[in-house]
């Protein structure tokens, strides 16, 4: 599983249309979620955006202080194509495990379930360091038994809960009312706002 964690390997995921998680248009659990944000100046992180659906939702509805990021080349290019008046400086090309920045918000859209597992608890310690005082990481997260021929890798609530709890207050940790129809019975929503201290 190790070249899942290189750029090439995703690179030539995306130049082969070997693109399964990306459906298209923004998942609708995290548009319901955009729509409750009271505040649009937040400094928000969408880490492995991909082709970056839930960004350009965000974009059109007003927020302005928006950092996707990915390993691959190829999103960047197909998103600032679409959406030609984002500001090319707030796309952040590298590994977001290893990235710098402190934001409220962090949106997880398949990010999560592409890494190897064994990054799962560098995940939850790099979101918690990445995140301002008091803020979120919020998203969806796969539910169904771990298969070795990931990516995406599954996992349930109780591993989840497990993993995030040394580093957040979990606010939300359910079952995903509004899944898109493949994966119904599938996602779990959560919502959890970083610790002071882990």
């Amino acid at each position: 599983m190790s070249d899942i964690k290189t750029s090439e390997y995703w690179q030539h995921r995306y130049e082969t249309a070997s693109t399964g998680w990306d459906i298209g248009y923004p998942a609708p659990a995290l548009t319901s979620y955009i729509d409750a944000l009271p505040d649009k100046s937040i400094k928000i992180l969408i880490p492995g955006c991909g082709n970056a659906w839930e960004v350009e939702y965000l974009w059109k509805k007003g927020f302005r202080n928006i950092w996707p990021a990915d390993i691959a080349e190829s999103p960047k290019r197909n998103f600032l194509a679409r959406v030609t008046d984002f500001p090319e400086e707030q796309w952040l090309c590298g590994d977001v495990l290893d990235m710098n920045g402190e934001y409220n918000l962090i949106l997880e859209q398949t990010f999560f379930c592409a890494l190897d597992p064994s990054l799962r608890r560098k995940y939850a310690a790099s979101t918690h360091r990445l995140l301002q005082e008091g803020g979120k990481l919020a998203g969806l997260l796969f539910e169904f038994p771990m298969d070795e021929n990931g990516p995406p890798f599954g996992g349930s609530k109780a591993e989840y809960r497990a993993l995030f709890e040394p580093y957040f207050d979990i606010l939300q940790l359910d079952d995903c009312l509004n899944s898109i129809k493949p994966r119904e019975g599938r996602e779990v929503f959560i919502e959890l706002r970083k610790k002071a201290k882990p």
